[in-house]
This record gives structure tokens, C-alpha cells and sequence, in this order.
């Protein structure tokens, strides 16, 4: 996990976890994936936690989908993907777990986002309560651009969080928006020269606030977006069967072939 994500908590219940594959832009593998489910799960159950600060080491929060996966279901190679269908955390699944799950844990979590958070990445940063970026952050709904949809409970989190018809016209055209745009639009909250340092400086803060309230707070913010809630099933389920009809087949094969070719796509028009 240490090579993936790391975690550190202060003396003041603040807990510093980073995405520290900065090499490849933090980029999601099944490795990433894994060990983002573990922080997850143990700060769920974090004994005096007050605060979370999610960021990403290196150039970059995320980057969405490793390459190197893309690459495998370009090939068809066995292995490329998970079962989807199946729900292993409660109402989502091992991936949307990594999205939702930061919603999971009993006490405010804020990322600091700079450099890129497309596709996977911005459904990660989305699941935090509060969101800093760069004015030159990039972010992307891009999973367009392989010919697939928002399916870590990005659906599901820009329900509570951006205007329907914005929501849509970033899912269907997979363009990048800069940090002023994006809280424009609801994906972020505050445009920061040091997003990092001002998350931190919030977390301190919150810290000295009551834990108990707090808690509360986040309990009916919760309950509120209806993120977490039975009705939230249904579409989570949605995310995954719509993800699992498109996955290998042919006009998804062309999208990431067209994509890692560098040329222009060439669909078929008769696949639904």
C-alpha cells in the first residue's frame, strides 16, 4: 500500500493521505485501486480522527486510468478488468468504492487537486466533501474518450453537486475545464495558489471545532445529497450494467485504439 498511498496522522486527529505513484501521474492500477479501498476502510473506523486531507504527490492529483490497463483491453487480455456487477462495499462496488467511500468516512474530508483529475481521478476527488484546485488544475468527466462511462459513483456524486444539464454536457463531450470553470460548475469549491496548504490550514481549523458536531454535520450533509442512501443503489447498479454492456465491444475497442493510435475514430453505426 505504501507504494500507492500513504497515510500520516497528527496529534491533532488530522489524517494526511497522498497518492504517491508520481511517477505515472498517480494513475489508477488495480494496485491503486486496492490500496485507496484499504485508507478508505481504515479511516472509516480511525480511532479520534477529526479531518482528512486527500492530495496527490508529484505533477498531478490523478490521472484517471493507468495506461498500461487501457492497453490490456485494447488487447482483450484476460485480467484487463473486474467484475462490476457484484456489490462488495455496501451499495457499490471495489471501484465506485473509491469514489463514494471517502463519503463513508464519519468526518470531513478535503482534497487539494492540482495538475490533472480526469476521468477516475475526478470521480476520487469528487467524493470528497470539499474540493481546493489550482486555477490551472485540469479536470476532465473523460471516460468519453474510451468509450466508456463515469462508473466509480461519478454519476451518482455529480447528482448533489452540479446542474443537471452541465452534469450532461461534460459526460457527453469529455472536455477539460480549468480550476475557475470548474467551481463555476460545481466540481470544485475554491481556486487556491496552494490548494495543499489551504486544505491543511482548514483541516486545522476544523480540528478545533467539536468532533461530535462535526460528525453530525457530516451525517446530514449525507443525508441530504442522498449519496449514500438506498435510492443512490439503484443508479450505482445503473453505473456498472451500463459500463459492463459497453466494455470489449467493438465500438469501446475502437474508441481506445483510435485514442492510443493518435488518429480519428471509425464507429460502427449498428451497435446500440
Amino acid at each position: 500500500m505504501d507504494n500507492r498511498v500513504r497515510i500520516t496522522i497528527d496529534d491533532n486527529g488530522i489524517a494526511d493521505v497522498a497518492l504517491v505513484r508520481s511517477d505515472k501521474m498517480n494513475a489508477l492500477d488495480f494496485e491503486m485501486f486496492d490500496a485507496l479501498a484499504a485508507a478508505i476502510t481504515r479511516l472509516k473506523s480511525e480511532p479520534n480522527l477529526r479531518v482528512v486531507v486527500l492530495h496527490g504527490e508529484g505533477k498531478a492529483f490523478c490521472a484517471g486510468l493507468d495506461m498500461g490497463r487501457m492497453a490490456k483491453l485494447n488487447n482483450g487480455e484476460p485480467g484487463a478488468t473486474r467484475d462490476l456487477r457484484t456489490r462488495t462495499h455496501g451499495i457499490a462496488n471495489s471501484a465506485q468504492y473509491v469514489g463514494l467511500g471517502w463519503r463513508e468516512i464519519p468526518v470531513p474530508v478535503v482534497a487539494a487537486v492540482h495538475g490533472v483529475a480526469f476521468g477516475g481521478g475526478l470521480q476520487v476527488a469528487l467524493g470528497a466533501d470539499v474540493r481546493y484546485v489550482t486555477p490551472d488544475v485540469k479536470m476532465s468527466v473523460m471516460e468519453i474518450k474510451w468509450g466508456l462511462v463515469p462508473d466509480m459513483a461519478g454519476v451518482a456524486l455529480m447528482r448533489g453537486l452540479v446542474r443537471d444539464d452541465h452534469a450532461r454536457e461534460l459526460t457527453y463531450s469529455g472536455r477539460i475545464v480549468d480550476g475557475t470553470e470548474a467551481v463555476a460548475l460545481g466540481l470544485a469549491t475554491r481556486v487556491c495558489a496552494d490548494p495543499l496548504a489551504e486544505a491543511r490550514a482548514f483541516a486545522l481549523a476544523l480540528s478545533q471545532r467539536s468532533p461530535s458536531a462535526l460528525r453530525a454535520d457530516k451525517r446530514l450533509m449525507n443525508a441530504s445529497s442522498g449519496v449514500l442512501s438506498d435510492s443512490a443503489r439503484a443508479l450505482l447498479q445503473a453505473e456498472s450494467d451500463e459500463q459492463v454492456q459497453l466494455m470489449g465491444k467493438p465500438n469501446q475497442l475502437e474508441a481506445v485504439r483510435a485514442n492510443l493510435e493518435k488518429r480519428a475514430p471509425v464507429f460502427s453505426t449498428t451497435q446500440a
